[in-house]
């Protein structure tokens, strides 16, 4: 017979002992240092939608900004090959950050880590807002903003704590894509959030007002999210619960040195199944922005506020990738959804060069693949890592896909459309559908065989 926490006679309050009781079990998932995954959502989704509302601020400043404030004695499409070029040394920087974090947690512990990474984020993030341009300082200013650029790159690897990765762990097995999706929700938050406020501010100001002293209100407010974001992780993973969790399920910090051949090789394979998605997420925002703010006239705040609209679009993907994990599996999600963008990537072009009508369909077909991938891109070889690798593991992976992917997307892409024509959009595509597809073959190749020699030895 179950037996039940005792209870008080009516009108007299519950000691604090029965009180404890009583949460235990109604709550029985607190019990014994364990976490609950609705809590590491949160603070997942919390500091994702942070990162990815400074990571969209920049970018799309990338575009509207930057060429003409630090690369004024260019033509427009130079200017902007060269912004692109300075946004990819965030991607470059982020797995060496991933390393140099891993050091100092191993050193001074996670909380320290994380507030020297978040807060050289916040501060890369404000003295961009303050750099003086070209007219001011010459080539100057442009070698100030590759600096924070890869201070910001540097500080978001090292800012890795190993939630994603704890929240796989603690979901429930039948609800394993739901909860990995949830995780990913904070990258479609900070680009709806970072494309209205641009959109506004397109909107309400002149170019040179923009240009002059407009562009600078985004990246202090995504300070000040980054300081919001800090204390919401702080509270979160470095509770009793949380700590003794992550070493529980050893997600602690390792050296690379200590990653034997086979785990390096997961890694590759890990970022290599996420790279069809990584590769769209720039193909569908800030490349397809300065392609039209190049060649047309159309309104800027119109394109950010249908980016916005996408973003949501995107949001309600992502759940729907989710509940599909969870019937039909995650590598079945990730290789339908890479064959999807595959074929996206082939009528791309003519989306693209249709007029309104076709640019707008472009973005809706774009985000909304980009949330059905990017909702179970997270950790999709998670299960190849061997326990004390995965929290390392897990991290690289990461930094590898965006490295791969997304990093010279925008550059690459713009640079051959321009000479050749957008055809090179579809090639990009295409080759992130195939690289995902080989990589999820021969990760699920490997598996069997390590589950077959298991069994042998048995």
């Amino acid at each position: 017979m179950a037996s039940y926490p005792p209870t008080d006679p009516p009108g007299r309050a519950p000691s604090a002992a029965q009180a404890r009781a009583t949460a235990s079990a109604r709550h029985p998932q607190h019990q014994d240092g364990a976490v609950a995954p609705g809590d590491i959502a949160v603070g997942v989704i919390v500091g994702r939608a942070a990162e990815y509302f400074e990571f969209f601020v920049y970018g799309i400043a990338s575009v509207l900004v930057f060429p003409a404030l630090f690369f004024p004695g260019y033509s427009r499409l130079e200017g902007t090959l060269l912004s692109f070029a300075v946004f990819a040394l965030g991607f470059v920087a982020r797995p060496f950050g991933t390393l140099a974090g891993m050091a100092l947690e191993r050193a001074h512990g996670r909380a320290v880590k994380l507030i020297v990474a978040l807060m050289g984020l916040g501060s890369a993030t404000c003295a961009m807002a303050l750099l003086p341009g070209a007219a001011q300082i010459g080539m100057a200013g442009a070698l100030l903003l590759a600096g924070c650029r890869m201070l910001q790159g540097l500080a978001v690897g090292a800012s890795w704590d190993g939630l994603p990765s704890l929240l796989a762990l603690h979901a429930p097995p039948h609800r394993r894509g739901w909860y990995a999706m949830l995780g990913q929700l904070g990258a479609p938050l900070g680009l709806a959030l970072a494309a209205a406020l641009y959109a506004v501010l397109s909107a309400r100001l002149s170019e040179a007002d923009l240009l002059d002293w407009g562009w600078r209100f985004p990246f202090f407010a995504a300070f000040g999210v980054n300081v919001v974001a800090l204390f919401a992780r702080l509270q979160l993973v470095m509770g009793d619960d949380y700590s003794q969790a992550l070493r529980r399920q050893q997600l602690l910090p390792t050296r690379l040195a200590a990653l034997g051949r086979p785990q390096q090789l997961n890694i590759l394979l890990g970022a290599f199944a996420a790279l069809a998605s990584f590769a769209l997420v720039h193909l569908v925002t800030v490349f397809p922005l300065s392609w039209i703010h190049l060649r047309d006239p159309r309104a800027v705040d119109e394109l950010l506020w249908l980016q916005a609209g996408g973003a949501v679009l995107a949001a309600a993907a992502m759940l729907l990738s989710g509940t599909l994990a969870d019937r039909i599996g995650r590598r079945t999600v990730l290789s339908v959804a890479a064959v999807a963008i595959g074929g996206f990537g082939l009528v791309a072009p003519w989306l693209l060069d249709g007029g309104v009508a076709g640019q707008n369909l472009y973005f809706l077909l774009g985000f909304a693949l980009f949330g059905l991938s990017y909702g179970q891109a997270a950790g999709a070889m998670a299960n190849h890592f061997q326990p004390a690798a995965r929290y390392l593991g897990a991290a690289l992976s990461a930094d590898m896909a965006w490295l791969f992917g997304a990093a010279f997307a925008p550059i690459v892409t713009l640079w051959l459309s321009t000479h050749f024509g957008l055809a090179a959009l579809s090639g990009y595509l295409l080759s992130g559908m195939v690289a995902t597809l080989l990589a999820l073959q021969w990760g699920l190749s490997t598996n069997e065989m390590n589950e077959k020699k298991s069994f042998t030895r048995e």
